[in-house]
């Protein structure tokens, strides 16, 4: 009966379908149903689709290269392409030129529009060289002619675009995340069904393993395993290393609460009937107990992968993660730790912005499927 009642809500919550689908529907389609109720976790899901089709072009989309530099022309303040001018409406967008001046007293450089200078923002042009989906080429989404460059996010002490090496430093940023959840999902999913099936000594071992693990303060041991990494290796194996490291530290709760999810779930009908049926431990952790946790593990990995890229961002910006020349949004905040930076060169920490919208959108995102996995549960 009470499931009856639940899936009558499910019918009176959503569209105008036929009740004898809900009652037919299979888990994976309730989940669905249900997940597109929530429209706060629907357009955080999109959001992030964008995020990271954005990440995949980042080459075309950026007009520079992440280590292109204007010389004469460090931190520029941000540019907003204009359609009005002093001759009248344009058809096409385009920022002014830029003169220089001093500040009496402190001799700071100033940058003010040149108004006798318009520079036409075009699209597809040709510019620096970059890889875009595994052919190099020279296309961009879009750029001025001439010297001149266009600065939406403004430019850093070096005098490189801020909004180019914005989407480069995503690729790290974004794809840290998920890489390191993937193999936190992999240990803790393993090692939590593990943990709950077995019990007895091999329970305790593991519980006490995690432990261990979570009584060491996170930014110390960060710091420690870090420290590790020699200084003079390869880039792409330095943003292995931390990946591995990041997983590392990452599977414990996942498997804790795996572990108290199979705990519930070996003495279930399904469990006891594949054991009389003589099936191996093996079949019984992957073939069994993995795929009925599944929308469980999905959950925490959606909600794990905020948590990574806030590590790495983390350890980037002490400079003991991804360092220069490579660039992730941790890197991009090292030049927001001055003072006196933060007071005059706001813009600078317009990378924490994106930080903040892809972890609210995780967030959102990972509550959303919680509720999912859930169809029978009634609306909050």
């Amino acid at each position: 009966m009470a499931i009856a009642a639940t899936t009558d809500d499910l019918a009176e919550d959503g569209p105008t379908d036929n009740s004898e689908q809900i009652y037919t529907a299979g888990q994976w389609q309730l989940a669905w149903r249900k997940f597109k109720q929530n429209k706060l976790a629907l357009y955080s899901g999109g959001l992030l689709a964008v995020l990271y089709l954005c990440t995949l072009l980042s080459g075309f989309i950026a007009p520079y290269e992440r280590d292109h530099r204007f010389p004469g022309r460090d931190f520029v303040p941000p540019q907003m392409p204009s359609f009005l001018s002093e001759d009248g409406i344009h058809l096409r967008p385009f920022v002014y030129g830029l003169k220089t001046e001093y500040e009496v007293g402190s001799g700071r450089k100033i940058y003010l529009h040149d108004t006798t200078q318009r520079h036409p923002i075009r699209f597809f042009v040709s510019g620096d060289l970059h890889n875009f989906i595994g052919f190099d080429t020279t296309l961009h989404l879009f750029g001025t002619d001439g010297g001149e460059g266009v600065f939406l996010f403004g430019t850093d002490r070096q005098g490189r675009d801020l909004f180019s090496r914005v989407f480069y430093g995503a690729r790290v940023s974004l794809t840290i995340g998920l890489v390191g959840v993937l193999v936190s999902i992999i240990l803790g999913s393993v090692l939590g069904v593990v943990s709950g099936y077995f019990g007895g000594i091999v329970d305790e071992l593991l519980q006490r393993l995690i432990e261990i693990l979570r009584a060491f303060p996170q930014i110390p041991l960060w710091m420690a395993l870090s420290a590790a990494i020699p200084p003079d290796i390869d880039q792409l194996k330095t943003y292995f290393m931390i990946t591995l490291i990041l997983s590392f530290l990452g599977w414990t709760s996942l498997a804790r609460q795996i572990r108290g999810r199979v705990l519930s779930l070996r003495n279930e009908e399904f469990v006891l009937s594949a054991r009389l049926m003589g099936a191996s431990h093996s079949r019984m952790i992957f073939r069994h107990l993995i795929p009925a946790v599944l929308g469980h593990i999905i959950v925490i990995g959606t909600i794990a992968i905020p948590q990574m890229i806030l590590a790495e961002s983390s350890l980037s910006f002490l400079n003991l993660g991804i360092r220069p020349p490579m660039t992730s949004w941790g890197v991009l905040l090292q030049d927001g730790r001055s003072l006196t930076t933060l007071y005059y060169y706001q813009w600078l920490l317009i990378p924490s912005m994106f930080i903040i919208v892809a972890v609210l959108c995780f967030n959102f995102l990972g509550d959303g499927l919680r509720d999912a996995v859930d169809p029978y549960s009634k609306p909050k």
